[in-house]
């Protein structure tokens, strides 16, 4: 007797045409499935034999927070048009892609995930582990310690500790090298250190990486993939985590050539932008959504500069904004994170 596959299908902010459609695609192959969003519990997860993660690299990350335990393969299915890093298809894809998973006409990517301890139920990270000041433009000094060897006592904006898959991210944006996925290893990145000459340092992936002795003139926080925030106390221990997220990969493009090209098509587009501009992108980076007069406050520009960098982030899909809950008269500005983590991981 065949086994019935049981797809779970995570979805957030997906139109009811695209969930109609792809019930009926599952329904005509006979598929056991279920459409969940939002949070989810490892013990749903586990019920499952694959994913099938709607929307783009933001919903992927998401979902893989979920899984600290457990990991099913994920199938990333971009709602937008066209692939970015971690989606195998487009939602026009779709049929053909549930064909080769009931065929089995696929292979399995392991990617390697790292975690902290730290108080609170802190997610592994797919992408990377940061460290900084809650205030942009705030060092912070602390002592890097990998393997109990004292490496570097540094003074600088913050440090990264990235995955392969994350090295083409943040990682790569502040200087740090691409990782293949084979290489089995971690870099460690400086962020506008104080010494010119610190370089990103590579690591083995099963290296035990702390960071001590943290102090700066504010609280200091640990950010998971760009999304989760924790505050920290004065040392932290990075690890890799036992359980790596599966990807499922149906087509035979490499992906590190994928994430290469995708990482000059952006970075074309970020040369043509004003330094104003570039410098709103990585305080939103940094602080999280801000409205107008806040990123006038804290990056000292005028209205006016303000307005038009915003303007143009904004028509080239580097930042969306909403209106602010509190005064519907105001706009939250905040990254895109579809665009930037897509296109710059």
């Amino acid at each position: 007797m065949v086994k019935t596959l049981k797809v779970l299908v995570y979805y957030n902010r997906v139109s009811n045409r695209i969930l109609d459609t792809l019930s009926k695609i599952l329904r005509s192959y006979d598929i056991d499935y279920d459409f969940l969003s939002n949070k989810i519990s490892e013990k749903q997860i586990q019920d499952f034999d694959i994913a099938i993660v709607l929307g783009g690299d933001r919903e992927i990350l998401a979902f893989s927070h979920f899984m600290k335990n457990v990991s099913i393969p994920i199938l990333g299915v971009s709602t937008s048009g066209e692939t970015t890093f971690l989606t195998e298809l487009t939602i026009n894809e779709i049929s053909k892609g549930i064909e080769k998973l009931v065929e089995e006409e696929y292979e399995i990517e392991y990617a390697t995930r790292i975690e902290a301890k730290i108080s609170g139920d802190a997610p592994p990270a797919l992408n990377e582990i940061a460290i900084f000041p809650s205030k942009s433009a705030t060092l912070m000094e602390y002592l890097l310690v990998v393997d109990d060897e004292e490496i570097w006592r540094d003074y600088s904006d913050g440090v990264i500790i990235a995955t392969p898959t994350g090295s083409t991210a943040y990682s790569l944006s502040a200087g740090g090298p691409i990782l293949l996925p084979t290489s089995r290893s971690l870099v460690i990145v400086s962020v506008n250190s104080l010494d010119l000459t610190r370089r990103p340092l590579v690591v083995s992936e099963n290296s035990i990486i702390k960071l001590e002795e943290i102090s700066s003139k504010c609280d200091c926080e640990l950010i998971i993939d760009g999304t989760h925030r924790f505050k920290i106390e004065d040392s932290i221990t990075i690890r890799k985590s036992k359980v790596p997220v599966k990807f499922i990969k149906i087509t035979k493009v490499p992906e590190t050539l994928k994430r290469m090209s995708k990482k000059i098509m952006l970075s074309k587009e970020l040369m043509d932008m004003p330094p104003s501009a570039k410098l709103i992108l990585k305080v939103l980076e940094y602080e999280g959504p801000l409205t107008q007069k806040d990123i006038i406050t804290k990056t000292l520009l005028p209205p006016r500069t303000v307005r038009h960098a915003l303007s143009l982030l904004l028509k080239k899909g580097f930042i969306r904004k909403q209106p602010l809950l509190r005064d519907v008269r105001q706009d939250l500005y905040y990254v895109n994170i579809n665009f930037i983590l897509e296109k710059h991981s």
